[in-house]
């Protein structure tokens, strides 16, 4: 009688690399709730979320993570000079190495967010990334939605990545 095997309990985790700047206690919360989305109980076994904040991004860290969230604040219509600093520092060191990531951004945006938007659009379409998801973008005075509106994206690219379907 032929007994069914146990699925392998060594299967590596599939990594969700969130790279987040938060300059006030609101988009703290922001990144907070990204994190718990992406840290719920359906993936918990199988996929690693790791934060990073931009000082401390690293070009290893994208390149062993097999997805990322970007959360970047407004700056005079443009993403924060910390986030730029990001892709300043580790482009060169992605470029042609990861090609094809899927990708998510949210913007915690004062104005409108368009500036910010095409920026971080402009930078990974030359990385050549896969964005999977039309960017959240938090407009105007913080609401409490925005916690939700994160922490559903944080749960979308996780179960995505699970799921293989990014």
């Amino acid at each position: 009688m032929n007994t069914p095997m146990p699925p392998p309990t060594d299967t590596p985790k599939k990594t969700l690399l969130v790279i987040a700047h938060t300059p006030s206690p609101n988009t703290q919360q922001m990144a907070e709730a990204v994190i718990r989305g992406a840290s719920s109980p359906e993936t918990a076994e199988t996929v690693q979320v790791v934060f990073r904040r931009p000082l401390e991004t690293r070009p290893e860290d994208l390149l062993s993570a097999q997805a990322v969230i970007l959360g970047t604040t407004e700056n005079l219509g443009y993403m924060a000079g910390l986030m730029k600093d990001v892709f300043d520092r580790c482009y060169y060191a992605w470029l042609d190495k990861t090609q094809g990531l899927p990708f998510a951004f949210y913007i915690r945006a004062g104005h409108d967010g368009t500036g910010t938007r095409r920026a971080i659009e402009t930078i990974t379409t030359g990385l050549r990334w896969r964005q999977v998801r039309e960017p959240l973008i938090c407009r105007g005075d913080f609401d409490q939605v925005f916690l939700a509106q994160c922490q559903e994206l944080g749960l979308t690219l996780a179960v995505s990545l699970d799921l293989g379907v990014v």
